[in-house]
């Protein structure tokens, strides 16, 4: 059987589900607000929620897409005993986590989330090309109209609650300096594009598209701003070859074997930007009939 770890109303985790389906495949899916109770049936470890049950060795292949593996722990009123048993219980947590990414996957959840940082130092070191890049605390340093800013730990969702709105932050040119410090801010270098490259990335394949940004103000600097009017041109692209192997080499350091990794391309050289490891496939899925998610459910 295979396990799902996923949120409520993920969209694309939807859609590999379908692909399952119609392959006459069983699964599990996870939802990140189940709670579970690790529990024994026949010498067997079950895990059990208020809406699913099942056994920890019959699960043969897992997919982390979102969320987590939760459980719940048991208290004792006796300060020492609960002390220990808080012990053997995060042991028992442990061993179903490990127990779980030893089989086949798509991702774990202990690897989802990677340093930026790290990832460029060694996209560095493999030989790709890469914006230069500092750390700052204020922008005495910074050069303006010809240096971006961005996020250090990947996107960034912002929620108020209260108004029922929400945000977005998105890369953007730095266009004045600032009075003062403020908290250690990612700057890059800003590099004018002939156009971007996004790549999904599966077990040593590589299916990419080509994201006309550059014409439009709107999105030139992050084609996430998507002009829902006048939209971008996106196309198949196919990387050299000596980049997807560069590519494979990246996400072995990181033991990725799934993700998503934008790139920039200007005259002939790709300028790699990051990975994010639960990124966003379905609408390069759809624009350049990569079937993608079919790809993911055949994997698993």
């Amino acid at each position: 059987m295979i396990l799902i770890i996923s949120q409520n109303n993920e969209i694309t985790t939807t859609e590999v589900i379908k692909e399952l389906i119609a392959m006459g495949k069983k699964f599990h899916r996870v939802h990140e607000d189940e709670v579970f109770e690790i529990k024994v049936q026949q010498k067997r470890i079950v895990l059990q929620s208020a809406r699913s049950i099942f056994f920890l060795d019959e699960i043969t292949s897992v997919w982390y897409r979102r969320g987590g593996l939760f459980f719940k722990r048991l208290k004792y009123t006796h300060t020492a005993i609960n002390l220990n048993m808080n012990e053997t219980q995060h042991w028992l947590e442990d061993y179903v986590r490990k127990n779980l990414e030893s089989r086949r996957h798509i991702n774990k959840e202990s690897n989802a989330h990677i340093n930026k940082l790290l990832v460029l130092d060694k996209a560095k070191e493999l030989g790709f090309d890469v914006p230069d890049y500092y750390l700052a605390e204020n922008t005495c340093d910074v050069e303006i109209g010809n240096t971006i800013i961005k996020t250090i730990n990947g996107n960034v969702m912002l929620e108020e609650i209260r108004k029922n709105k929400g945000g977005f932050m998105y890369t953007s040119v730095v266009d004045e300096h600032e009075e003062g410090d403020f908290f250690i801010t990612f700057f890059q270098e800003k590099i004018e594009k002939d156009f971007e490259i996004r790549t999904f990335y599966l077990n040593g394949q590589c299916w990419s598209m080509a994201i006309f940004s550059q014409n439009d103000e709107q999105t030139k600097v992050d084609f996430r701003k998507y002009n829902k009017t006048r939209p971008n041109r996106n196309v198949p692209y196919i990387l050299p070859p000596h980049i997807e192997a560069k590519i494979q080499q990246l996400m072995n350091c990181f033991d990725l074997n799934c993700g998503s990794l934008d790139f920039i391309k200007k005259g002939d050289q790709y300028y790699f930007l990051e990975i994010n490891p639960i990124g966003q496939f379905l609408g390069m899925s759809h624009t350049c009939n990569y079937s993608l998610e079919q790809k993911i459910a055949e994997y698993l």
